[in-house]
């Protein structure tokens, strides 16, 4: 049944207007990112490390929560509009199935996602000069920020269950995103939720993930993806929507 839920869920997805999100949004923090990187070269003197904080300063406090608010709040939307919930509910599948079906479409989003973005980064460094990109650190930093923008939907598309309004979650991932920068800057980017993404793909922020800090990273990350999507669970099984 799950994957009937997955299949429904790719179908309302098929033309939607949020794969515009998808394609362009990610274009912006690219541009912007490269501009800062040529402008600033004499200062900027890492290379594609340098590049990389450029871009994830405007993709992973500004851009990228966005586009997860949109992903979760469209997704959730589409149930609210003509009372689709009743519909989907008297399917042969329970409410924690429904959520997790719902769960797991948004983070292939955010896989795609990962993957535009890190496409884009290549792109920006040959047209900016330079070369040899460092693919396994470019797909580690990537990995990570993958499992830590999951964090993220968690919360989201629990949020998103409950308010109506499309608008007001995409607000609250975006003042998480401006969030995580504050708790990464007083030390705690490895707990705070919002935090995990920027802090998996060492993001320019005062706090950077090792190679030491791996198993803590994917423990806290894996505890609350399972928290939340329990609560999720819960939750939608025994509250009327």
């Amino acid at each position: 049944m799950l994957f009937k839920l997955l299949k429904a869920e790719r179908m309302k997805l098929r033309r939607s207007p949020v794969w515009l999100a998808f394609l362009i949004m990610p274009i912006i923090p690219a541009f912007l990112g490269s501009a800062n990187y040529v402008y600033q070269q004499a200062v900027l003197t890492r290379e594609w490390y340098s590049l990389w904080t450029q871009h994830t300063l405007f993709t992973d406090y500004f851009f990228l929560p966005i586009m997860l608010g949109v992903y979760c709040a469209y997704i959730m939307r589409l149930e609210y509009a003509n009372h689709n919930w009743n519909k989907l509910f008297t399917m042969p599948a329970s409410r924690s199935m429904v959520f997790l079906s719902k769960l797991i479409t948004v983070a292939v989003m955010l896989v795609l996602s990962q993957i535009w973005i890190c496409a884009l980064f290549v792109i920006s460094g040959h047209i900016v000069g330079l070369t040899n990109p460092p693919w396994g650190t470019i797909i580690t930093w990537c990995a990570f920020g993958t499992l830590g923008g999951m964090v993220m939907v968690s919360i989201q598309i629990l949020l998103s269950m409950f308010l109506k309004s499309f608008a007001l979650p995409v607000g609250l991932s975006f003042a998480g995103g401006l969030s995580g920068l504050v708790f990464l800057a007083k030390d705690l980017g490895h707990i705070w939720p919002y935090s995990l993404m920027a802090y998996g793909m060492n993001s320019n922020a005062p706090q950077e993930l090792t190679q030491s800090g791996y198993g803590q990273f994917i423990s806290v990350c894996v505890v609350y993806i399972i928290v939340f999507t329990v609560i999720g669970s819960i939750v939608a099984a025994r509250r009327d929507i």
